[in-house]
């Protein structure tokens, strides 16, 4: 083949084509995370992150999902959910949505934290080529010539619409090094089944990739495309090229890059990443509080000068002034590379329904429910009875559960009680909480609530008192009618609220009347029980009815009420039920016109493509409870649907699927 005659193998070889870095760019990098990289840090949701696996494999991924998921341990250590997996030379490039310039850190980790030895920040010539924060271009389509790695299901396609990438490298020192490269509509073209090409075009010469594999040939990659979740992980052996028949194809305006990476591609995947899906790189608005880096560039170049004056100086020059002169310099030089280059506009603030929460106690109500009470920054606005989504990641993973609001609406905090489950993980872990620990709550959601102005009669079961007493607390704080409570539990010591119930109704005689019921002692509720005590209820009254199935049917058999005085409350959440092992793609309509589309990943739910992809998709909860999400199917085969309505927080499409709103 011609392009093995072309060849770059030794360092004077690259620098004849690419020149020499000016010593002014060695002179940008750090030794230690500096106040305004640890800002970078607690800014940027996600990382690409290339590392040794146990296993001595090479890879590269992305890792994070929420800003600050990296944890500072020191100026020279962090550590980060994958962290651990890694072991040797290893390199993270940290991604800020909305903003050019990357944050390259590199080093080493030692049992499951990394120690870090170079910090410098990137120019923003690849977000730029890429256009990786601009609206997401049109899908991919590509064949692929012969067999190989590259094959795989929705990978082809997959690269061909990918203009971002992180590639990893390493030397013969024992050094790491992950840069980002982006070009125009497809930052690597596939040659055949197991070989790809990207582009070197001009840069700051420092050339980290190229010297790298001048002294080890490994390399792995994980590819972007805006508005989709998945990444396609490469990794493989590579040269450098200047072969012209190679480089041609990828001329713009009939400039060819000077050089290219070529890959011999060991193997690729496809999946679906979860800290892309939860960073939610293409909705999110830019991080307040996080530094200019092509400042803090300058600020790293003057500290490392060792002059006080030009220290002075960086300090002091008008930021905006800096900024505008650099991206004019940017689109300026890329432009006469033959790119069309959007402008990097601020990214509007969109509206993230996680809400942060403190954790201020967590007290136990009987030995397996605790109530759990969560501050917030602005008062809870919720109906009583509704349920809240708590949100948090146990062992890097992130878990979603739906939990009753206990306490009363309009405070600054919120109270959730959670009894343990056989096997539960998140009510296992809440108990491991303290006063200060943080996590999310999504919310309210559900329309079972109580209101003022009739009689209430409310049923409920083991911890299906929860919302009860939400509601108990809420009617009993204003004159108002009267509410009477059935309530079976198993045993004295497991009757949640026990003591405050009592003392609400010997403190509202006239108002509260709790009926208790102890199966261990009394049996099973069953119908004739439950009208008897239905029996004293006025007539007028509306029901309200939690807890187990078995208990909703006998109670709802015994009332014999029409549905506009029954209210019954039995959410569970919903595992998602398996889809396609390649992805497939949705097309969303509203009032018969479309609003957008959206590629769904191997593993992704409908709701998780949709709001990746910044679709209008409605919902609440995310875990099958509030049904706020449900969608009508116009077209395709989804994995659970329910007579045409499809829950899309829970579905995933077998095929592609057009939506109606």
């Amino acid at each position: 083949m011609s392009w093995e005659n072309n060849v770059l193998a030794t360092a004077a070889a690259v620098e004849e084509v690419i020149g020499r870095a000016p010593s002014v760019i060695m002179k940008k990098q750090l030794a230690a995370l500096d106040d305004g990289c640890l800002r970078v840090l607690a800014g940027s949701p996600v990382a690409g992150f290339g590392y040794l696996g146990a296993d001595g494999v090479h890879r590269t991924t992305f890792v994070g999902g929420t800003p600050g998921f990296a944890r500072v341990h020191s100026p020279t250590r962090i550590s980060f959910p994958l962290c651990e997996n890694a072991e040797g030379p290893a390199s993270l490039v940290f991604l800020l949505p909305g903003v050019g310039e990357v944050l390259r850190v590199n080093g080493t980790v030692r049992r499951g934290r990394l120690d870090v030895e170079q910090v410098y920040v990137h120019c923003a010539q690849a977000v730029l080529r890429s256009g990786l924060w601009q609206p997401p271009g049109k899908p991919g389509i590509a064949t692929v010539a012969g067999e190989g790695p590259l094959g795989g299901p929705g990978i082809a396609d997959f690269l061909a619409a990918s203009p971002f990438l992180v590639a990893s490298t390493w030397d013969a020192e024992g050094g790491s090094d992950t840069s980002p490269r982006g070009d125009q509509g497809t930052v690597a073209r596939i040659v055949d089944g197991r070989t790809l090409l990207i582009a070197d075009r001009r840069g700051n010469k420092r050339a980290d990739t190229l010297h790298n594999l001048l002294q080890d040939d490994r390399i792995s990659f994980a590819a972007l495309v805006p508005g989709r979740t998945g990444v396609v992980h490469v990794r493989g052996r590579a040269v450098i090229t200047v072969d012209p028949a190679l480089l041609e194809p990828m001329a713009l305006r009939g400039m060819p890059p000077h050089a290219g990476v070529l890959v011999d591609v060991e193997a690729a995947e496809l999946s679906a990443n979860d800290a892309v899906t939860r960073a939610r790189l293409w909705t999110a608005a830019t991080p307040e509080g996080v530094p200019d880096l092509m400042a803090l560039a300058s600020l790293h170049l003057a500290a490392n000068s060792r002059s006080g004056l030009l220290v002075k100086l960086a300090g002091l020059m008008p930021k905006r002034l800096m900024r505008s002169a650099m991206n004019l310099a940017y689109r300026s030089g890329l432009r006469k590379e033959g790119f069309d280059v959007a402008d990097l506009a601020p990214r509007a603030a969109a509206e993230d329904p996680l809400r942060e929460v403190r954790v201020v106690e967590v007290r136990e109500e009987t030995p397996s429910a605790v109530t759990v009470v969560l501050e917030g920054d602005r008062p809870f606005d919720f109906r009583p009875g509704q349920f809240f989504t708590l949100v948090t990641e146990i062992d890097g993973v992130p878990v979603r559960r739906p939990y009753s609001a206990s306490s009363v609406p309009g405070s600054t905090t919120l109270e959730v009680t959670v009894k343990q489950v056989d096997g539960g993980l998140f009510s296992r872990h809440v108990r491991t909480l303290a006063p200060g620990d943080r996590l999310h709550v999504r919310g309210p959601s559900g329309d079972f609530h109580a209101e003022p102005g009739h009689e209430v009669a409310l049923i409920a079961a083991g911890s299906g008192v929860t919302p009860m007493m939400s509601i108990i607390r809420t009617l009993l704080a204003k004159p108002g009618e009267r509410i009477s409570l059935l309530y079976s539990s198993r045993t004295p010591e497991e009757t949640i609220f026990a003591a405050e119930l009592a003392r609400l109704g010997a403190e509202h005689p006239d108002r509260l009347a709790v009926t208790v019921v102890l199966t261990s002692r009394d049996g099973r509720l069953d119908a004739p029980a439950v009208q008897r005590w239905a029996a004293g209820v006025g007539p007028g009254a509306k029901f309200y009815l939690c807890g187990p199935q078995a208990l909703t049917d006998i109670a709802l058999k015994a009332l014999d009420l029409p549905d506009e005085r029954v209210h019954v409350e039995s959410y569970t959440s919903a595992s998602t039920a398996a889809g396609s092992l390649v992805p497939q793609r949705m097309r969303v309509q509203s009032g018969g016109q479309t609003v957008g589309e959206a590629v769904v990943e191997p593993g992704q739910t409908l709701l998780d493509a949709g709001l990746a992809a910044g679709l209008p998709m409605p919902y609440s909860c995310t875990v099958g409870s509030c049904h706020e999400c449900v969608a009508k199917l116009l077209g395709g085969t989804v994995s659970r649907q329910d007579d045409g309505r499809v829950l899309t927080c829970t579905s995933a499409p077998l095929t592609d699927v057009t939506l109606e709103l």
